[in-house]
């Protein structure tokens, strides 16, 4: 495919998700924002008050719920003994989980009306080629749907591709995925960074203790189409693909620069220092700005300006520069990822501390604790923050003025997934099920093009 004809098919894969699809991490550009969805602030698992049905998904995912139209995907790694061990909060260190001997990794496919198994299909089994932190799961990585196939970043067990109906089309080994303590190669906590789709390929970051890479994986194949070798320490957030200055760009965090590449061959176009180690939190774009977080001992924050090219870094201590539109004062989020929305960037410490900032200055409005422990990433809607806990609540922040918990909703069993939002419906993930949380009056709509088969 010459240059000109692959920069067409890749214009038409941008800008195409409904108000009934959350395709892959964070939903529709990566924004964890969707509004005009008349979400309840209170919901009762037990007695089902707002509650449109709960679907039990056996064994131990930290993936997100997909969705496009009346379908909802998830994946999970499933024991054959004994369930799988989790800690929450800083309980246990950073040891190693002692998972069950031999797993399978599936994906589910729940009807998005009722929460009925669909189907679900293994794409691997076997034992963990790589270990697991205590806090992790051996299914992290939220898979990405286009509408006609699903495919599911498995951990060290590899990528698979599904079609509708849940065949696997195919499997592509990427290596072992062993991430973990900085130059320490027996530590490892399981990788976490999700897949990327666009038009006819897929986008994989493989970070680990060495021989880490950046590719592009052909959609109806699994074949490479480039590799990118990535001399970073290793990380756990999700590349992003987006469009800056007239010119698409594939972002992608490492410990010592966040970079960005051409999609269509891998060529690097920039690159702005910021070293750390233990960077979690994936980049994202707001009103124009290009946010990024993350780091051990609580870092900045950053906001860079589009159209930069080639080594565009500034001092440590520098506020602002020739693409840095501003530099936050340490204490951001060590693993969820920010949301910005109506003028703020609204994030989350591991140990429930919340603050609000400014998107175009950086400035802090306020700091406030939620009295809970994070790992999910908060999502917006309709002027409030939906915020979940490992605990197991989910917190309704509102979105404008001082620090107010509107509701605490009891899931039951702890969330470490960051949740979902489609048609009329909040899709929470936790320990055993997923939730369909919505009014009596919302009802999931089939997308444009698709069935519900």
């Amino acid at each position: 495919m010459g240059t000109r004809l692959a920069l067409a098919v890749f214009a038409a894969a941008w800008g195409t998700a409904h108000a009934s699809e959350w395709p892959s991490f964070r939903g529709p550009g990566a924004s964890g924002v969707a509004d005009e969805q008349g979400l309840p602030l209170e919901w009762d698992v037990r007695t089902g008050k707002n509650v449109r049905w709960k679907a039990a998904v056996p064994g131990l995912g930290h993936s997100s719920p997909v969705v496009w139209g009346d379908r909802v995907f998830v994946t999970t790694a499933v024991g054959a003994t004994s369930e799988a061990p989790l800690v929450l909060g800083d309980e246990g260190g950073i040891g190693h989980a002692a998972d069950p001997g031999v797993l399978s990794w599936r994906l589910y496919c729940l009807s998005g009306r009722d929460g009925r198994v669909l189907w679900h299909t293994e794409a691997f089994a076997g034992a963990p080629r790589a270990k697991r932190h205590v806090k992790s799961s051996q299914a992290n990585a939220t898979p990405v749907t286009d509408g006609r196939t699903i495919v599911g970043l498995l951990g060290s067990e590899g990528a698979a591709a599904f079609d509708w109906s849940g065949k696997v089309l195919w499997r592509a080994d990427l290596g072992v995925l062993n991430p973990g303590l900085l130059d320490d190669p027996t530590s490892e906590w399981g990788s976490a960074s999700s897949p990327v789709l666009a038009e006819d390929r897929v986008f994989v970051q493989v970070d680990r203790h060495a021989s880490s890479f950046l590719a592009a994986l052909d959609l109806a194949t699994g074949r490479r189409l480039w590799t990118v070798a990535r001399d970073e320490r290793p990380v756990w957030a999700t590349p992003l693909l987006h469009e800056a200055a007239g010119r698409r760009e594939l972002v992608v965090v490492g410990g010592h620069y966040v970079r960005a590449y051409d999609p269509l061959d891998g060529r690097e176009l920039w690159r702005f220092k910021d070293e750390a180690e233990v960077k979690t939190p994936s980049p994202f774009v707001a009103d124009g700005l290009l946010v990024f977080a993350g780091g051990y001992r609580g870092r900045p924050l950053y906001a860079l300006k589009p159209g930069a090219t080639g080594d565009v870094s500034v001092p440590d201590d520098a506020k602002s520069g020739p693409f840095l539109a501003w530099r936050s004062e340490p204490g951001g989020p060590y693993t969820s990822t920010p949301v910005a929305y109506r003028d703020r960037l609204y994030t989350v410490r591991d140990e429930g501390i919340f603050m609000a900032l400014d998107l175009r200055t950086g400035a802090l409005l306020y700091r406030e604790r939620t009295g809970a422990t994070h790992s999910a990433s908060p999502v917006a809607s309709d002027g409030h923050v939906f915020l979940a806990a490992e605990g197991g609540e989910v917190l309704v922040l509102g979105a404008a003025g001082a620090f107010e918990v509107l509701a605490r909703n009891d899931m039951g069993e702890p969330v470490f997934a960051t949740p979902a939002i489609a048609g009329g419906t909040l899709y929470v993930r936790t320990r055993g099920h997923v939730y369909a949380i919505a009014s009596p009056r919302a009802e999931p709509a089939p997308a444009p093009g698709t069935s519900s088969r």
